[in-house]
């Protein structure tokens, strides 16, 4: 028999390898149609007497990165559409669908033949789970293997098995900590839990894998044999008494409650390790299935997993433009954010040109990336002649002719509108018809900047996170004037160096340093009432922030708030701030000379390490404080995400924002918006929009104007709307 995604070969010992290689496709992912393939696979290799076993591989440098967008769409979609018909058997038809796939694993795992699992890269979610169904399972050396169930990372957890198999393989603590946190673990971390068996070169993978049949490997899973007994003995030993009331609360702690995905995991292997394997497996399939139904696992596998994937694979893209390959790309201003930019361009294989006021400090740029690929190897992540080739591919230069073969040029010098006017004379000088100009500016609108251009129709930005290396949100920023053919250079870019570009139209701020900044200012506030600062900070991180407002404004620097303010007075005129910001963030940087962690003093206090950072105590005296019990952490939690959420919902009414999966992927990729509700936009979709609307004009009543909900919320909310039904990603391709 053959089949669209697999061959099966049989050699002269009676070992069966089945390749999985999908055409098309670079990566192998689960869909239905391989799930019935796979079905077939097991029944003809069963009904075969000449094979004695099977090994299981990929075709592809990888071996599967999971679940396809389109299947996980499709259970989603099917749920609701059944929903809609009968509530209660929709919930019993979408605990069927899901136990599909376990029901195929688990007959996989009993089917009488030896199956071994032979992982030759990357093995994520699903594939690793039909890698622990097999009998055996070896894992290439190679440094591109990573191995991870990251699934609660994206709204769910392992649910074709993963958390019966794994709890039964190693021990509960570390089975807990993959699979809460999905990890990704190393080939040598698999074997060392015992998730693998054995680890060889990448060219002994398949012959090992043979080799484990031909020495007798039993068809057998450890936990179908008599009195097997999960690592640690299970749940009623003395070990497990320690670890199991600890395991919740540590959880809280990381979680604040606010993924359901994380707890299951918790139940799932807490309930599963104290019944048969089988029952297990149904355990699994029922929370799996509770929590598909929940408003956390939606949002977050829209935004996280699907607009994610699109937006990285140009879903913004123009129509009609050819792909641009960058051979060379030049960088103007060698500080540490440029330095940054020139890493990452180098370290996606193009050429870069680092240029500075003087050879000097141009060379000191590259010697940013010296120390990151110092670091890169010191970690293994880099070999000593791959960095070695990463840094040969960047030339310092102060001769902006050096610019003259640049595909793109991307300025990051100070924010200033004088020194930029003079760097794109320069660079427009030697830059050759069809290359692109682009401005690293985090706060100058893009549109006044390219009155300085005899190409307005060729500039644009691209505003880059610091650190440059490990934020992976680009945003791209079209002027009045920048055209298509900008646009697909400047994502083309992007796409190259592996990050994930939003595209929004011209703001001061544009959409991240909005949002951003009605974090930090609703802080202010907070501390202007006279709410403790460490309740701030709590409360935040309690709402899902990775970090409070606080400390995030030390890393910004508050002497760049302190700029900022000024600036919006200096542009708008004094209405446009807050008197008392103003006056706060005077008081810190012209009177007690607290800039942040750049000084090691700012609302924090930085000792030299391993001393850690704690709030500075001055800050009580700054306002009269009030009690603890005074406050409400619960509206400190909602005054953080509605602030922010009605940002986001003005740069959609401004037009700032066209598409509400930008910015859901912009306000969690750019400064970590509460993962779990989907984003910015997701979360005022998921408790709906009319809810929204009443608790922000709940809020402006106490705590000001600033929360009053705008007239475009106030209209959906009228209608019944949703900000992804309103302004629909896909309503082009549908009318076409």
């Amino acid at each position: 028999m053959t089949y669209t995604n697999f061959t099966v070969e049989t050699d002269a010992d009676g070992i069966a390898l089945v390749t999985w290689d999908m055409p098309g496709k670079s990566m192998n992912v689960f869909t239905a149609e391989i799930l019935e393939e796979l079905n077939a696979i097991i029944d003809a290799t069963v009904a075969d007497a000449a094979v004695k076993g099977v090994v299981f591989t990929s075709g592809k440098s990888s071996f599967s990165g999971g679940a396809d967008l389109s299947m996980i769409k499709s259970m989603f979609s099917f749920y609701r559409e059944e929903k809609a018909k009968d509530p209660a058997a929709a919930t019993q038809k979408l605990f069927d669908l899901v136990g599909r796939m376990t029901g195929l694993f688990r007959k996989l795992e009993t089917c009488g033949k030896p199956w071994v699992s032979a992982i030759n890269g990357t093995c994520m979610g699903g594939a690793f789970e039909l890698s622990l169904a097999c009998h055996g399972r070896v894992a290439s050396s190679a440094k591109s293997v990573k191995i991870a169930l990251p699934e609660v990372k994206v709204g769910i957890f392992p649910g074709a098995g993963g958390t019966q198999r794994i709890a039964r393989l190693t021990d509960a603590q570390s089975a807990l900590q993959m699979m809460t946190t999905g990890q990704s673990l190393t080939a040598a971390r698999a074997k060392a839990m015992n998730l693998v068996h054995q680890v060889v070169e990448p060219d002994q993978l398949i012959p090992a894998a043979k080799q484990m049949i031909k020495d007798g490997l039993k068809p057998v899973a450890p936990w179908d044999e008599k009195g097997f007994k999960a690592p640690g003995g299970g749940i009623w030993t003395p070990a497990a008494a320690q670890l199991w009331p600890a395991a919740p609360a540590i959880l809280r702690r990381e979680t604040s409650g606010n993924y359901p995905a994380a707890l299951a995991i918790l139940k799932c292997v807490y309930e599963g390790l104290q019944v048969p394997f089988d029952t297990g497996l149904k355990i699994e399939q029922r929370y799996f299935t509770h929590v598909l139904q929940t408003t956390e696992a939606y949002s977050m596998i829209r935004s996280l997993f699907i607009s994610m994937q699109e937006l990285g694979k140009g879903a913004r893209r123009p129509a009609g433009q050819p792909k641009t390959e960058l051979k060379k790309v030049g960088v103007v201003g060698a500080g540490f954010m440029g330095a940054s930019i020139a890493y990452v361009t180098a370290a996606a294989g193009i050429s870069v040109t680092l240029i500075d006021r003087d050879i000097d400090a141009a060379t000191k740029g590259k010697g940013v990336g010296e120390g990151l690929v110092k670091d890169s190897i010191g970690k293994g992540r880099l070999t000593q002649d791959e960095g070695a080739a990463l840094l040969s591919r960047i030339t310092p230069s102060a001769d902006y002719s050096d610019l003259k073969d640049s595909d793109l040029v991307i300025e990051a010098v100070f924010e200033d509108r004088e020194v930029k006017k003079a760097v794109v004379e320069a660079v427009e000088a030697v830059l050759p018809a069809g290359a692109v100009f682009a401005s690293n500016t985090s706060t100058l609108p893009i549109t006044g900047l390219a009155k300085n251009c005899k190409r307005p129709s060729d500039f644009i930005g691209i505003h880059f996170f610091s650190p440059v290396e490990k934020m992976m949100l680009t945003e791209v920023i079209l002027g009045k004037e920048t055209g298509d053919h900008a646009l697909a250079v400047a994502l083309d870019y992007v796409a190259a160096i592996k990050k994930t570009p939003i595209v929004v139209n011209d703001t001061r701020g544009f959409f991240v340093n909005r949002c951003v900044f009605r974090y930090i200012h609703e802080a202010y506030d907070m501390l202007i009432e006279g709410v403790p600062a460490a309740m701030i900070e709590n409360a935040a991180k309690m709402a899902g922030m990775p970090v409070g407002p606080l400390a995030l404004n030390d890393e910004v620097a508050i002497d760049l708030s302190y700029k900022i303010l000024k600036a919006t007075v200096a542009d708008l005129g004094e209405k446009a701030v807050d008197p008392r910001h103003m006056q706060l963030i005077s008081r810190l940087v012209e009177g007690e000379g607290r800039l942040g962690r750049k000084n090691s003093k700012g609302f924090y206090d930085y000792p030299p390490k391993p001393a850690k950072k704690s709030l500075w105590p001055g800050l009580k005296d700054l306002y009269p404080q009030k009690k603890a019990d005074e406050v409400d952490v619960g509206v400190l939690k909602q005054r953080f995400l509605a602030t922010i959420a009605l940002e986001a919902a003005r740069t959609i009414e401004e037009g700032i924002v066209t598409d509400p999966r930008e910015a859901d992927v912009g306000s969690i990729l750019g400064f970590g918006f509460a993962p779990y509700t989907g984003g910015a936009l997701s979360y005022i979709d998921g408790m709906g929009v009319k809810a929204f609307v009443e608790l922000c004009e709940k809020l402006a009543a106490t705590y000001g104007p600033h929360f009053q909900p705008t007239a475009l919320l106030k209209d959906m909310a009228a209608k019944g709307e949703t900000f992804y039904g309103r302004f629909d990603p896909y309503g082009a391709k549908k009318a076409a």
